[in-house]
């Protein structure tokens, strides 16, 4: 277990491992511009056809395969195959452990800036 006493609740090493691992790839996934505007395509349509995601985007085909590889390496977008097409669509739940660390920062409010920044054992 690791050792909080901040009042926040206990996790087990291996899941906050889990966690941050998962929080890494969707991390890098949203780290890219051409992803960004990947996901906000998708955002503005419930599902879409591939090609149309190169045009919205405006990069080669191959560099957009390869941004949503990415993407869906992290859980963020999933694809469904309608022949001769890829639907893509964009999945929320990738999203939980990330959505859990933001709110762990935000329950700790701001700390004061009286305060020294280490403990130094007296």
């Amino acid at each position: 277990m690791l050792d909080r006493t901040d009042g926040m609740t206990e996790r087990t090493t291996d899941s906050a491992s889990a966690d941050a691992g998962q929080i890494a790839l969707v991390a890098r996934a949203l780290a890219h511009p051409a992803r960004l505007r990947i996901i906000a395509f998708l955002l503005s349509r419930p599902g879409c056809i591939g090609g149309d995601i190169v045009d919205e985007v405006g990069l080669a085909q191959s560099t957009v395969s390869e941004h949503l590889r990415i993407l869906k390496a992290s859980g963020l977008v999933v694809g469904r195959i309608a022949r001769p097409r890829i639907c893509y669509a964009l999945d929320a739940t990738a999203l939980g452990p990330l959505h859990g660390l933001i709110r762990e920062i935000e329950a700790r409010g701001p700390q004061s800036t009286e305060a020294p920044c280490c403990h130094t054992a007296e």
